[in-house]
């Protein structure tokens, strides 16, 4: 019996001590980034715990609710709502928001989300109900920033900041879709003709631009043919005219060849002269009307016309 009783009581203890260091042990709390914990001391708030390794009273202190400080996003179901022309459409928003103090957030409001929503739909309908249908089609971005400035007004003693309000989608009624879907169909075949026409219009200029761009190729090409002919022309005579130059160059380097080659062969100034005035007959050519006489061959040429008409009276005189 007493080795039972022994046995039974070193049990008993380890237990006890098992139960001690699993008490102590959740005592231990982690707290990992993006996280706070809110602590309550019998019943009521102690403290809020940020990231890092903390320690509890046991029994008296508790766990009373573990936040999540990363950006949240929640999507709300669509919403009824009245423009300013009566006219009723559906709405679904999207909220982004931060909780910025953990103990507000716990202790401010029984259900944030659910107040979220409903301060949203609330928020939408004031700012709708002043608009009408074409202004809440076109004026998606002025609603958001009114619902966001709103609600993180409200939400600011619950803890909670809203970042960001977007309007996910907009539902108007079946017959205003209709007429909405018929609208857009007549303005993108409106978009088309012009497109159509425009394309016609740019064909039709670069045809005559085409057109304008040959002529005046052809007649670049005219004129510069004209250009080249009257240049061979202009060549042709130039060719011509050397020519000529040239032969009399030749014809009188001749005749001055000859009365040097008779200098040097020792003639006398009597036949030089001869030879001098048969090379100005030669050069007139029967075509000339004036030929120029050096002076030194010109009392020879009238001492000659002399003796002809000396002898001419005296063959006269003979008879």
């Amino acid at each position: 019996m007493m080795d039972f009783g022994i046995s039974l009581f070193q049990i008993i203890g380890i237990l006890l001590v098992i139960l001690v260091i699993l008490i102590l042990i959740s005592c231990v709390k982690i707290v990992p980034q993006a996280k706070a914990v809110v602590v309550e001391r019998l019943g009521a708030y102690r403290a809020t715990w940020s990231v890092g390794l903390h320690f509890k009273v046991p029994i008296i202190d508790r766990v009373a609710k573990r936040i999540d400080l990363k950006e949240q996003v929640v999507d709300f179901a669509p919403q009824p709502v009245i423009t300013k022309d009566n006219v009723t459409m559906r709405i679904d928003t999207v909220v982004f928001y931060q909780i910025t103090d953990p103990k507000m957030f716990c202790y401010g409001v029984a259900n944030p989300i659910m107040a979220i929503e409903n301060l949203t739909a609330t928020t939408l309908r004031n700012i709708i109900g002043d608009l009408e249908l074409d202004q809440t089609l076109t004026s998606r971005e002025t609603i958001n920033t009114k619902m966001r400035a709103t609600l993180d007004v409200a939400t600011d003693p619950w803890g909670i900041k809203v970042n960001r309000v977007e309007l996910k989608n907009i539902i108007p009624p079946a017959a205003i879709q209709e007429a909405m879907e018929k609208q857009m169909r007549a303005e993108r075949e409106r978009r088309e003709a012009i497109l159509r026409a425009e394309g016609e219009k740019k064909s039709t200029i670069l045809v005559a631009e085409g057109k304008k761009e040959s002529v005046i190729l052809d007649a670049e090409a005219e004129k510069r043919a004209a250009i080249l002919r009257a240049e061979a022309q202009k060549e042709a005579k130039i060719r011509e005219a050397e020519g000529e130059s040239e032969a009399i160059r030749k014809v009188q380097q001749a005749n001055a060849d000859g009365i040097r080659f008779l200098r040097e062969a020792g003639a006398d100034e009597a036949v030089l002269t001869i030879k001098s005035l048969e090379a100005f007959e030669r050069a007139a050519d029967g075509k000339a009307t004036k030929i120029i006489i050096p002076s030194e061959i010109q009392g020879i040429a009238g001492l000659a016309k002399s003796v002809v008409e000396i002898a001419s009276g005296e063959k006269t005189e003979v008879k």
